[in-house]
């Protein structure tokens, strides 16, 4: 390895085509790091294979659905259990 390396003569990643295509097609995203259960990503490439999508686009769509959820307030779940117990109870 060198101490040093020149960059002066480097082209910007817009100015080569294949990155600038990249580049503009992740417009809007972030590149993060992420630690996920070996079976988790698993069971997204899986599924994923079968629709023919990327298992990160997956994830993404996943992540979508779940934010755009009304979440669960307690006495709605209080009311579902109810509603459940009742058709036992008869």
């Amino acid at each position: 390895m060198r101490d040093e390396y020149d960059f002066s003569k480097a082209k910007k990643a817009r100015d080569v085509s294949h990155l600038a295509r990249l580049q503009a097609d992740a417009t809007g995203k972030t590149r993060i790091t992420i630690m996920l259960d070996d079976d988790v990503i698993n069971s997204f490439r899986a599924q994923a294979e079968k629709e023919g999508m990327g298992y990160q686009t997956l994830i993404n769509q996943t992540l979508r659905q779940s934010l755009m959820r009304e979440p669960l307030d307690v006495e709605s779940l209080r009311k579902v259990i109810r509603e459940e117990l009742a058709l036992y109870e008869k």
